[in-house]
């Protein structure tokens, strides 16, 4: 998976277990593609993997938007994903 995409997935699990304990319904996540090449049809890379991370932990994905900006580091697709307790 790489050393970054796995350091998503645990920052992903950390905020779903923190919000599970907290008696959180709702989760809303923002995750950005780590692939560069967003206009090609593809694997988002590291994007599964956070989301089966947060699943995980109690939650299920629930609705799911994508936008794509600039940043820092290029063109980038972000998902703002919503997951509630199952």
């Amino acid at each position: 998976m790489g050393f970054l995409n796995n350091a998503k997935a645990e920052v992903a699990t950390q905020e779903a277990k923190k919000a599970y304990q907290q008696g959180r319904q709702v989760l809303t996540f923002k995750i950005i593609e780590a692939n560069v090449s967003h206009r090609t049809t593809g694997v988002m890379s590291g994007v599964g993997e956070q989301i089966e991370a947060i699943e995980a932990e109690g939650w299920a994905l629930y609705n799911m938007c994508a936008a794509e900006g600039k940043a820092l580091s290029g063109d980038r697709s972000a998902l703002i994903c919503l997951f509630r307790r199952r």
